[in-house]
């Protein structure tokens, strides 16, 4: 189903028939280029399209915007997504018997699975960088929150809940079950260091304690 809605007083948000149209629409969006445009954030089949109120009204974006949407070509879009593989240690985990408990699955099958799946980046938030990998094989799927949050989740820590998984790219609270740990930095904000997007396609290389120490700190 696809509609624009108001997003406060500076954006128009929209939700497109599924994730792919969504990515699709905010590629021919930032194609466009409109002079009055600020920012476009897509996450999972919403498009938020931020604007400069005093170049245009709230009417005449949605205008556009209906307008780009009913075009033939707009479902042709192809944005640009990079792949990448990002190390993980698994040695890192904290829990992995929770994971097994919930899944049925051995510790071994776990990380065979979590490891050898390609994932969409669907969203970038919570914090800095923070990529929502989706989607988690069936098996792996379903795991909840930890009932009570840690109050710190080391940056790097790779997590999973429900049918995503994800990597904390700072130092956090954070309820998600940890199942290893990459020693890649993925965001520095001071640098405007940010190398992942939404669309951008991930998979997790295992990697042992030993080349986790030899990597920490590297970038992307």
């Amino acid at each position: 189903m696809e509609s624009f809605l108001p997003l406060g007083d500076v954006a128009v948000l929209s939700y497109r028939a599924d994730e792919a149209a969504a990515w699709r629409f905010a590629a021919a969006i930032r194609q466009e280029n409109a002079p009055w445009l600020v920012d476009v954030v897509q996450a999972y089949t919403s498009v938020a399209i931020f604007f400069d109120l005093d170049k245009v009204h709230y009417a005449d974006v949605v205008r556009w915007l209906r307008r780009l949407a009913s075009e033939p070509t707009q479902s042709e879009v192809l944005p640009k997504v990079a792949f990448h593989q990002i190390p993980c240690c698994y040695e890192f985990q904290l829990d992995l018997g929770r994971i097994a408990e919930h899944t049925g699955l051995p510790a071994g099958e776990i990380i065979r699975l979590h490891s050898e799946t390609e994932y969409t980046i669907y969203a970038i938030g919570f914090c800095p960088g923070f990529p929502y990998l989706g989607y988690l094989p069936p098996a792996l799927s379903g795991v909840p929150r930890l009932a009570e949050p840690r109050v710190r989740v080391e940056a790097g820590s790779v997590g999973l809940t429900g049918r995503q998984t994800g990597i904390y790219t700072e130092v956090r609270p954070g309820g998600w079950n940890l199942l290893g740990r990459t020693p890649l930095q993925l965001v520095d904000v001071a640098d405007g260091y940010f190398p992942l997007h939404t669309g951008d396609r991930v998979r997790f290389e295992r990697i042992d304690e030993a080349r986790f120490r030899q990597l920490l700190g590297e970038r992307l």
